[in-house]
């Protein structure tokens, strides 16, 4: 089991930013309304901010979560690999 999660991470890991990093609404409005070379450096350089911001939100709730269910969520998938009918 712990080959799948390290093979996952690293192939997660290894995936470029843009391919998982994706924008809300509100943050694809803030940087359409940034001006263009701006003290931040430009549009680009907001954005890659805000999308790595927005991965962060999503990601550490997730990890958290996982490390505090861990027992059950492992038994449930022990409980469902066992399971007949």
């Amino acid at each position: 089991m712990k080959r799948w999660i390290l093979l996952f991470a690293l192939l997660v890991w290894l995936l470029p930013h843009d391919l998982h990093a994706q924008g809300c609404a509100m943050c694809k409005a803030t940087v359409e309304s940034q001006d263009q070379g701006g003290v931040f450096g430009g549009q680009q350089a907001i954005g890659a901010g805000l999308n790595k911001g927005i991965i962060m939100l999503m990601v550490v709730p997730y990890v958290l979560l996982f490390l505090f269910f861990r027992k059950r969520i492992l038994g449930f998938f022990k409980e469902f690999a066992g399971a007949k009918g």
